[in-house]
């Protein structure tokens, strides 16, 4: 399953015209929700190196400091214009959206049942054999 097909059954809100000329990273973009939530979770998905000083010191303000780092933060005025400052550079999600992948996550990386195989050939097998 591609990971378009997967935002689009999560979210159920994406345009496949948007999704034909769109990669991996516009696509989750655009497949967020808008619901308001008390806190935002904010993930670095860009490097630092090469931005403006006025984004560097944006994500500094907002504890970003490496790539695939994700901070909670409260859901002001003040951050929501920190995020439109760097919003080419983060992902934003909302309480129930972080909590929904961290469950998928949990999931994969779940214990399965283990695999049991048995070398020793069957009572079958053996009437196969004819005697010489």
């Amino acid at each position: 399953m591609c990971f378009v097909a997967q935002c689009q059954t999560f979210t159920g809100n994406c345009r496949s015209e948007e999704r034909l000329n769109m990669n991996a990273f516009k696509a989750y973009k655009a497949c967020v929700p808008i619901a308001w939530s008390r806190n935002l979770y904010v993930t670095l998905v860009r490097g630092i190196p090469g931005t403006r000083r006025l984004h560097r010191r944006t994500l500094e303000a907002l504890r970003l400091g490496k790539c695939n780092r994700t901070v909670m933060r409260w859901n002001t005025p003040t951050v929501r214009g920190m995020l439109q400052q760097v919003k080419r550079l983060v992902v934003v999600e909302t309480e129930e959206m972080y909590k929904a992948r961290k469950q998928k996550e949990a999931n994969h990386h779940a214990l399965r049942t283990p695999m049991v195989v048995n070398h020793l050939p069957s009572p079958a097998s053996d009437s196969s054999q004819q005697p010489m």
